[in-house]
């Protein structure tokens, strides 16, 4: 039997097993640092000691190549989402202590047609995701999502608790994200994912010396607010070089601003994935008397 706790003291505590959480890393917008956030975000989480599975759903598969695996023909969830095998065969190691990944290859330019002429069309990764979750292998599954809203991604959006998205210092910023947000309000809205949500918005590609860079930052810290992500992701050599070498910015120049810079983005999210429930702490303040902690009991496997 799981158990969690609130403790109500001065500080609140809640703690209890936590379940798995599935964050899509999107963007239909190409250039702006998306798989560059995923490969770096994920090596840097499982550097704080998160154990993270990296799935790449990109064909073009530079999050397998960025993380130095080669582009294997089968490697990829191609044939699982297509109903054939399970997605926990396709998981390989990494260089990396705690990082995994579910490689992807080109086969799965096809599937966007593929699925979209199959039942349950936008609930496939949603199914296939299922047994690795129920495996408690991992603390947290990152999907490395194509440039594009087509089937791959929306399906990720429908596997998914939320969606961190790298938005680029630059004037069409917004633009983007607001038809992938309306896209995510209609997946919500029409039940195919009703959890889910924004994680954040990271500024990728930041230039300090730029005033546009600068104005770009503050129209989207006035759109989303606290959405956005404190730390800015500055435009870099060493983060553009790092994938040719096959490695996480973090273990190709750990003291360069790019690593420092994505170290801090792993705080944050970590941060605003660990939050109290706001429901738990309601529960704590809400008891008429203070007692020195109040135990729950939680269904769930011995």
């Amino acid at each position: 039997m799981k158990r969690c706790s609130i403790a109500r003291r001065a500080i609140f505590h809640y703690t209890c097993p936590v379940p798995t959480k599935v964050i899509a890393v999107a963007n239909q917008k190409g250039g702006v640092g998306k798989t560059t956030t995923a490969i770096n975000l994920a090596a840097c989480l499982a550097a704080l000691g998160r154990r993270v599975l990296l799935f790449d759903l990109d064909p073009q598969a530079n999050a397998t190549s960025g993380l130095g695996l080669e582009k294997i023909e089968g490697g990829s969830a191609y044939r699982v989402l297509l109903g054939e095998g399970g997605l926990l065969d396709k998981i390989r190691n990494t260089a990396y202590d705690r990082l995994e990944v579910i490689p992807s290859e080109v086969d799965l330019c096809g599937l966007d047609i593929e699925l979209a002429r199959s039942d349950n069309h936008l609930q496939r990764v949603t199914g296939v995701l299922q047994p690795v979750l129920d495996s408690q292998r991992f603390d947290l599954i990152l999907v490395d999502c194509p440039p594009s809203l087509g089937i791959l991604t929306l399906n990720a959006f429908a596997a998914s608790d939320g969606v961190l998205v790298p938005l680029q210092c630059e004037y069409y910023a917004l633009e983007g994200i607001s038809m992938l947000n309306r896209i995510m309000g209609q997946l919500h809205d029409t039940g195919v994912n009703p959890n889910l949500e924004l994680l954040g918005v990271v500024m990728t590609m930041f230039d300090g010396r730029t005033k546009l860079s600068q104005q770009v930052v503050s129209e989207v810290r006035e759109h989303f607010g606290d959405k956005v992500f404190d730390i800015l992701i500055p435009r870099s050599t060493r983060l553009a070089e790092a994938p040719s070498f096959g490695k996480p910015i973090i273990y190709y120049d750990k003291y360069s601003a790019g690593a420092a810079a994505y170290e801090l983005l792993a705080q944050e999210v970590a941060a605003r994935l660990d939050r109290v429930p706001e429901a738990a702490v309601q529960a704590a303040t809400q008891s008429p008397e203070p007692a020195p902690a109040q135990t729950v009991s939680q269904a769930g496997p011995t």
